[in-house]
């Protein structure tokens, strides 16, 4: 009978309801064949077997092999194991935005965390600054506002400076006048995200999710980020006084505290205490980092491509066919087993979204290699101390695609197949017992059935 269908008996079975018990003369019990076929993951629903005490398919010789085991109660899983390769993640490449000569580089596996120096350019120190915005322009006055300055300021106090109290969203800070471009003209005031605050005449719609900036006579803001109010302008367009910005969520301000932690931390850096940051003074990246590959020399550009880096802590990259990459999520535990035999537990970090691989008969780099398309899977482990002996290495990772939580379970050896259809268990007194299958995992099945708990004993092959 199929799995997942009903036996189609009701009160009426194939032997009587009990058992007779063995003759005592006779010490050898009759043992029962069961002839299963199981495909791992081809099960997944189970079968409804007869409801009372079936017939079994088929009776051993006196020979076969039995033994009883206590039903279990226990979580089960089904699993697919794929390889992977452990190392440092995705190499990301560095580029170098300080003008000057590169007169210092790290050594290739350096791990460089927050405000320690990266690279040297005119011999002064290039230090790391963990954020998600660049230095874009030169903070060398009060009162410029925005994302960059705040990099500069959550960094200071992470490293122990003390900036000052900082203004609050909302607060209407007015931004300096810069100082005369080449040539004798003005160039208009930068708001705090870079962009130029427009004068009156100017356009002030949104242009790629940049805030709306109003000229004089509007009212009002729209977006994030800090928010220009009125620019008095002359009449040839060149701005004459200050631009007011609101400061928005995220936005830092020059102050004159940060300006003074700024000095003081120049100072202890190997800086000189100017107080001022400029364009690649420091490099923004997201965390720590571990220098992967060289890609400059000393006596090169500062600005242009400097290194390789990754995240310092060790990762699995699985490479996962498109098809099955679907019944992965991120967040799911997996288990990777080492070179040493040991295993280590995991979490599923990322999923990527490009399809690698040449299939045979494409265009481009690659084509005519017949390489399979992959999506790559990236894989946290949960204890970095249990790969601290590896640098890189072949691993086996285990994901898990299905579990069953808190079932009774048996040994799949311990089915019997009914002669009507079905599954039945027999019992440690010799009497059967129809039951339901669930998951069939690792050599195990979920049963239930009338009078089966955690404890039964049941009779399986030995």
């Amino acid at each position: 009978m199929a799995a997942g269908t009903d036996a189609g008996h009701t009160g009426t079975d194939d032997v009587a309801a009990t058992d007779p018990p063995p003759r005592r003369s006779r010490r050898r019990r009759v043992t029962v064949i069961v002839a299963l076929v199981v495909t791992v993951g081809g099960i997944g629903a189970g079968a409804v077997a007869l409801r009372g005490h079936g017939k079994p398919a088929g009776v051993a010789s006196g020979g076969a092999q039995v033994q009883t085991v206590a039903v279990v109660r226990t979580d089960l899983s089904n699993s697919q194991t794929l390889s992977g390769t452990l190392g440092f993640g995705t190499p990301q490449s560095l580029m170098g935005a300080k003008q000057g000569i590169v007169t210092a580089l790290p050594s290739v596996g350096t791990t460089v965390t927050r405000g320690q120096q990266l690279y040297r350019v005119n011999d002064q120190p290039v230090p790391l600054f963990y954020g998600g915005t660049p230095l874009f322009r030169s903070l060398d006055r009060p009162n410029l506002v925005g994302r960059d300055v705040q990099v500069v300021a959550s960094n200071l106090q992470a490293l122990g400076y003390d900036v000052g109290a900082q203004p609050k969203v909302g607060t209407v800070v007015t931004q300096p006048v810069p100082d005369p471009a080449p040539g004798g003209n003005t160039p208009p005031p930068k708001d705090g995200t870079g962009a130029t605050a427009p004068t009156a005449g100017t356009s002030t719609g949104t242009t790629g999710g940049a805030p709306t900036r109003p000229t004089s006579g509007s009212t009002g803001a729209s977006g994030t980020g800090p928010t220009a109010a009125t620019t008095p302008s002359t009449g040839s367009g060149t701005a004459t006084a200050p631009t007011k910005v609101t400061v928005g969520s995220g936005d830092g301000v020059v102050t004159a505290s940060l300006i003074a932690a700024v000095k003081r931390w120049q100072k202890d850096a190997g800086l000189q205490p100017t107080g001022s940051l400029g364009i690649g003074d420091v490099v923004v990246l997201p965390g720590a980092i571990r220098v992967g590959a060289l890609q400059a020399q000393l006596g090169g550009q500062g600005a242009g491509a400097l290194m390789s880096v990754t995240p310092t802590d060790k990762a699995v990259t699985v490479p996962v066919d498109p098809v099955d990459v679907g019944s992965i999520k991120q967040g799911d535990k997996v288990t990777v087993s080492l070179p040493d035999s040991s295993t280590a537990p995991g979490t599923v970090a990322g999923i990527g979204t490009a399809v690698q691989g040449s299939p045979k008969g494409t265009s481009g780099a690659g084509a005519g290699l017949n390489t399979p398309p992959t999506v790559d899977v990236t894989v946290a482990l949960n204890d970095p101390s249990k790969v601290k002996d590896f640098d890189s290495a072949a691993v086996q990772v285990a994901f898990v695609s299905a579990t069953a939580t808190g079932v009774l379970a048996v040994p799949v050896g311990a089915l019997l197949a009914l002669s009507g259809g079905g599954y039945a268990v027999q019992l440690q007194d010799g009497g059967l017992v129809a039951v339901r299958t669930g998951m069939f995992a690792k050599g195990m099945v979920a049963i239930t059935g009338d009078g089966i708990a955690a404890g039964t004993r049941v009779v399986t092959t030995a």
